[in-house]
C-alpha cells in the first residue's frame, strides 16, 4: 500500500526548482502516485507595495507567461502531462492550499531555504504552507547553505 496517492510540488522558479521537483517525483514513483506541479504568480501589488502608481497589467502579464514556458520546461523534463502543471494568480499560500485540498492532496513538496534570524520570525512562503495544509508537507531544503 502507497503512503501517498496524489503530491503536489509547489514550485517557486529559482535554480532550486530541479532539487524539489527531483525529489517530489522520486516520491511519486515510490508510492506510484499522481504528482502535480503548481506555481503561483503573485500580484505585482503584493509583491511591491501596493502604492505604486503605474499600470502593472502588461508586466504581470509577461511575468505570468514566463512562468508558464519554465514550468512547461520543468514539467518536460519529467515527463509530466499538461494537466498536472498549473501556473495560477495570488498568494502562494492561499492557492497551494486551494488546490491541493481540490484535488484532494495527500502530500505537499516545496523547497525551503532554512532561513535563520529576521528572515525566520518574518516567515516564508514554506512556513505559510506547512502551518494551513490540510495534508503532509515535505520541506525539501535547497540552497548553497545547507549543511
Amino acid at each position: 500500500m502507497s503512503l501517498y496517492k496524489h503530491i503536489l510540488v509547489a514550485i517557486d522558479l529559482s535554480d532550486e526548482a530541479d532539487e524539489v521537483l527531483e525529489k517530489a517525483k522520486s516520491i511519486a514513483e515510490e508510492n506510484q502516485a499522481r504528482l502535480t506541479m503548481v506555481h503561483v504568480v503573485e500580484p505585482l501589488s503584493v509583491a511591491y507595495g501596493s502604492d505604486i502608481p503605474l499600470d502593472l497589467t502588461t508586466l504581470q502579464d509577461e511575468i505570468t507567461e514566463q512562468a508558464r514556458e519554465r514550468i512547461a520546461r520543468l514539467a518536460d523534463s519529467i515527463q509530466l502531462k499538461k494537466g498536472e502543471q498549473h501556473v495560477v494568480y495570488g498568494r502562494p499560500e492561499r492557492e497551494v492550499h486551494r488546490i491541493a485540498e481540490e484535488s484532494d492532496v495527500d502530500l505537499i513538496v516545496v523547497g525551503s531555504h532554512g532561513r535563520h534570524g529576521l528572515a525566520l520570525i518574518l516567515g516564508s512562503t514554506s512556513t505559510s504552507i506547512l502551518h494551513g495544509a490540510n495534508c503532509d508537507v515535505l520541506a525539501v531544503r535547497v540552497g548553497k547553505n545547507n549543511s
